[in-house]
């Protein structure tokens, strides 16, 4: 998917209703959300820290 990494940006958003904010549970939905992100952030992690032969560019 070189055409993704290509993309200048990447924006995920997730809109919570009032009485979500303020509902006593609010932090856990919060890191529930960003859980789901984690294969996401992995994937790029991979992806742009390594070389075309998936060398890491770290070392």
């Amino acid at each position: 998917n070189i055409d993704l990494i290509r993309l200048k940006n990447f924006v995920v958003t997730h809109k919570f209703t009032d009485e979500e904010v303020h509902a006593p549970d609010f932090g856990k939905k919060v890191l529930y959300h960003f859980e789901l992100l984690r294969p996401f952030f992995d994937l790029m992690s991979d992806v742009l820290t390594t070389d075309l032969n998936g060398v890491s560019l770290l070392d």
